[in-house]
């Protein structure tokens, strides 16, 4: 018998009156004890028969404090296209009397990071998606930073050219990790998928991000479609999308970093081209690129320190009477 045989199956009918708990709801999951490598493999090779919608069914019954990280992308965007849709055909069967005066309440919260380099028309698409799918969005920005200005004055201009990792932590990673914690998410979905190539190349359904505290499970419910298969949704379902996307450009990132893809391109080509980059840091080891931070904060605080101890010695020595 295998380890996994012993594990609770992934049912791949799913009764329609079972009712997941709000995201919000207090409950834990002991995930590095459930989701060993042993019992993911056997998720994985079950949730891969179902459609992406089906795996989302899965994931409002089986993950609790569940959450959609997303920037609006066009993954993003048909993910929660599906949520949607499956929030308003659970609410007609559950509350019959209620739903020609109510909204239905769409069941997967958003987290939003604004990075403060996004295009504006991202930023408006963030606003006007939330609206038109009643989905409740928190938006997490970089620590003490309301406006670009802010993360200027603190960390300096330019920062995605000077250290590219270190902004990727500051803009993304660090929020991201901050909203995590503040609001028990134990459980997030992502639009990664395997055709944008390079390290999404290999993703599973259903991965176990051990690096995060408390560790949390990522979920990836588009990971097997390709952009064709994207697009044609968003197009057929009237799904709202960023206007960027008219005007060639496939995948949409920070506005310093995002180009439109050429002809024959991957779609992901045109983020960070002509750098050894492919990912903006979510997806990343977050224990490495925070002790990265720490390491070059620790630097500059030295360095700052010896241009002190050099200035006050060269104007001790120039005999200035102020010293």
């Amino acid at each position: 018998m295998s380890p996994a045989s012993t594990l609770p199956e992934v049912p791949l009918s799913l009764s329609q009156e079972l009712t997941p708990p709000p995201s919000s709801t207090p409950v834990s999951i002991p995930a590095a004890s459930i989701f060993t490598p042993e019992y993911l493999k056997h998720l994985n090779q079950r949730l891969a028969r179902l459609s992406p919608e089906k795996i989302l069914e899965w994931a409002l019954i089986s993950l609790p404090n569940l959450y959609q990280t997303t920037a609006f992308g066009l993954t993003g965007l048909v993910i929660l296209d599906m949520i949607s849709k499956i929030s308003k055909q659970q609410w007609k069967e559950t509350r019959p009397d209620e739903r020609e005066t109510t909204a239905p309440v769409h069941q997967v919260p958003l987290i939003f990071i604004d990075t403060l380099y996004h295009f504006d028309e991202t930023v408006d698409l963030a606003h006007r998606a939330a609206q038109h799918y009643n989905a409740p969005m928190h938006i997490a920005k970089p620590e003490a930073c309301d406006t670009r200005e802010d993360f200027v004055r603190i960390h300096g201009d330019r920062l995605w050219e000077t250290d590219p990792d270190i902004y990727d932590y500051l803009v993304k990673v660090e929020p991201a990790r901050r909203t995590y914690q503040q609001m028990n998410v134990q459980a997030f979905i992502t639009g990664r998928r395997r055709s944008q190539g390079a390290s999404r190349g290999s993703i599973d359904i259903v991965e176990f991000d051990a690096t995060s505290t408390p560790p949390m499970i990522k979920l990836n419910p588009l990971a097997s479609w390709d952009y064709q298969t994207v697009w044609t949704y968003i197009q057929v379902n009237s799904v709202p999308y960023n206007p960027l996307h008219d005007k060639g450009y496939k995948s949409v990132g920070d506005y310093h970093s995002t180009q439109p893809t050429l002809p024959g391109e991957n779609e992901r080509d045109g983020r960070w081209r002509g750098q050894q980059k492919t990912e903006c840091g979510l997806h990343k080891d977050h224990t490495k690129m925070r002790s990265n931070f720490v390491a070059a904060k620790k630097r500059k605080i030295a360095l700052d320190v010896t241009k002190v101890v050099v200035e006050v010695s060269t104007t001790m020595e120039s005999g200035d009477p102020t010293i």
